[in-house]
C-alpha cells in the first residue's frame, strides 16, 4: 500500500517553515500532494495562480511532489486522491490545538485518514503567512522568511 500524504493550505505566501517541513517529510510518504484548499470566504493576497507556480518552481525536480489546488472538503479531496495522511507542521501549543481538532474532525469524517504532525524547526516558529503578508503590505522585505526564487509581484 502506498503511502500518500496530503500538505493543505493556502501558502498566501509560501513560508521557509512551510518548505522545511516539506521537505523534511519526504522519507515519510511515497508521494506527497501540495494543495491550495481555496476557501471562498478568505480574501487572499497572492492569486491563485502565482501561488500555485510560486510551489510548482520551489519543489520542481522532486517527482515524489505533486503541486495542485482543491475546492471543498480536504476529506473529499484525500478519496478522491487516494490519499491516507494529511501532514501538518505545528509551531505553536495554539496550532496544536487547533490543528487537533481538525484532525479528529477529519477522522469522524473520512475513517481512512490519519493526520501526521512534523514539529517546525525553531528558527521558524515565529513565521506565519499572516505576519509575512503584513510585512509585505507595508513595503517591508520578506525575501529572508519566503523559499529562493518566488518572484514577488510589485506591492499594491
Amino acid at each position: 500500500m502506498n503511502r500518500n500524504a496530503l500538505f493543505p493550505g493556502s501558502f498566501d505566501p509560501i513560508t521557509k517553515g512551510h518548505e522545511s517541513v516539506i521537505l523534511r517529510s519526504l522519507d515519510l510518504f511515497d508521494t506527497l500532494t501540495i494543495a491550495i484548499g481555496i476557501n471562498a470566504e478568505k480574501k487572499y493576497l497572492f492569486p491563485l495562480e502565482l501561488r500555485l507556480n510560486w510551489l510548482k518552481t520551489i519543489f520542481a525536480g522532486i517527482p515524489k511532489i505533486r503541486v495542485t489546488s482543491y475546492e471543498g472538503l480536504t476529506t473529499d479531496f484525500c478519496k478522491k486522491n487516494d490519499i491516507q495522511y494529511i501532514l501538518r507542521g505545528l509551531r505553536t501549543s495554539a496550532d496544536f490545538e487547533f490543528e487537533r481538532s481538525i484532525g479528529q474532525m477529519n477522522k469522524k469524517i473520512y475513517p481512512g485518514i490519519e493526520t501526521v504532525f512534523l514539529l517546525a524547526l525553531p528558527e521558524f516558529n515565529a513565521l506565519s503567512s499572516s505576519i509575512i503578508r503584513d510585512i509585505y503590505r507595508n513595503g517591508g522585505d520578506i525575501t529572508p522568511y519566503i523559499p529562493d526564487n518566488m518572484q514577488l509581484p510589485p506591492v499594491k
